[in-house]
């Protein structure tokens, strides 16, 4: 048995890595391609849309579930049919640019369905509208942080890499394939992009994201403010970009690049440099989240709220560097 599951979640990971290839060929014969400009960190014109791949082989991995675990069969279509709907506008506005709030009602349409689950599955009135509004939070948080070769799935892979060993099992297989379904794309993607995720899979890997930890936040014990601490480099560096843009009079849905990960890449480092250091801030947090992970529940939220303090101020003091950086240049 143990065999088997290895197997299949490695035919996971080669299934994606197939399905990135294929959405690669489609993308150029359909001319769907990313240009560059001024807001955009990327230099050449690349084929968009390979997320697609993670969003089928997750959906795949949906298959197989429902089949080993009947019971599970209304959860896990509830939850596909919450990544379908955040998935197809997102594949719809790669071919067809949509209006912003068209796209943000489905996600909370989605998002919503992720909540129900939640409510259904024994947690809070007040957990599940926190579930709602952070679904639909980091739905968008991970298409904002999609900028620069490999950053969005392999903060997915760290993410899930730190949930994985708190879930129990069978429940914990679904870190791990989210996490191997990033895998397979990678490839394509770091350290140079041969095809980017595009709308089709920022916005649907954000959706998993939030998926598993809704999941964590009724099948473990762990305060829900620490089930953060692994997003917690996206969290921080899009939470506060989004600030400073809406202090500042700007229109926050226009693209940008003002995050700090893309502030880094204009002040000379390179994609593969900026998310080498994400991945590695991503491990500290992990590493934050697991250790502490059975403590007392107001502890762990000291713990989290300390972390992401922490966090906040290494962002002030990067912008403001590299911020003063450019300004001398």
């Amino acid at each position: 048995m143990p065999w088997l599951v290895m197997g299949a979640l490695l035919g996971l990971a080669l299934l994606s890595a197939l399905l990135t290839w294929a959405a690669r060929g489609y993308a150029l014969r359909q001319q769907l391609m990313d240009q560059p400009g001024e807001r955009r960190s990327h230099s050449v014109a690349t084929p968009r849309g390979g997320g697609i791949a993670i969003v089928i082989s997750l959906l795949v991995t949906a298959g197989v579930a429902i089949w080993a675990w009947p019971e599970s069969t209304p959860t896990v279509l509830v939850a596909s049919l919450g990544l379908v709907l955040v998935a197809g506008i997102g594949w719809w506005d790669d071919h067809k640019p949509l209006p912003a709030m068209r796209r943000l009602l489905v996600h909370f349409i989605a998002a919503a369905l992720l909540a129900g689950l939640v409510k259904v599955n024994g947690g809070s009135w007040l957990l599940a509208a926190l579930v709602l509004l952070f679904t639909a939070s980091l739905i968008n948080i991970w298409n904002f942080m999609d900028g620069i070769n490999g950053i969005a799935a392999s903060q997915a892979v760290v993410a899930m890499l730190g949930l994985a060993p708190v879930l129990p099992w069978p429940y914990s297989l679904a870190a791990v394939a989210l996490g191997l379904a990033c895998l397979g794309f990678l490839p394509f993607n770091f350290p140079r992009a041969r095809i980017f995720m595009g709308d089709v899979g920022s916005g649907a890997l954000g959706y998993a994201v939030a998926a598993v930890l809704a999941l964590a936040s009724v099948r473990t014990d762990i305060n829900w403010i620490l089930l953060l601490v692994p997003v917690s480099p996206f969290l921080v560096d899009a939470g506060f970009t989004l600030l400073a843009r809406i202090i500042s009079g700007q229109r926050w849905m226009e693209p940008h690049t003002q995050h700090v990960y893309q502030r880094a890449v204009q002040a000379g480092a390179s994609h593969p440099q900026v998310t080498g250091m994400y991945f590695a801030l991503g491990l500290f947090s992990i590493t934050v989240f697991n250790v502490c992970s059975n403590l007392q529940p107001r502890w762990e939220a000291v713990v989290a709220i300390t972390w992401f303090i922490a966090l906040s101020v290494l962002w002030l003091l990067l912008r403001n560097g590299m911020r003063h950086r450019q300004g001398n240049t």
